[in-house]
């Protein structure tokens, strides 16, 4: 298993195949995973209550766990690079 100690070594991936061949024999390393996950203060988050297809929750549940990651820092993670992506279309 090779061990990616930067953010730069995970490239394109042309679709999801090829990201889980990628990640069968890749993993983070867990100080960069540390040094990734932002703290917010309780404060300035805002619960909210989505609702997923099980089947689609499962596989989202997937992908965390293989990046060791929780499940709902991903989402918000994944969220937040899709509000960068579209404010810079604005």
């Amino acid at each position: 298993m090779q061990v990616l100690t930067r953010w730069s070594d995970i490239p394109d991936f042309a679709d999801e195949a090829e990201e889980a061949r990628f990640w069968e024999t890749h993993e983070m390393d867990s100080r960069l995973m540390a040094t990734s996950v932002h703290e917010a203060n309780a404060r300035e988050s805002t619960t909210i209550t989505l609702r997923f297809d099980p089947r689609m929750l499962s596989r989202i549940k997937r992908i965390a766990r293989s990046r060791f990651l929780n499940y709902q820092s991903m989402i918000k993670q994944w969220l937040a690079e899709r509000l960068e992506d579209e404010m810079r279309k604005l």
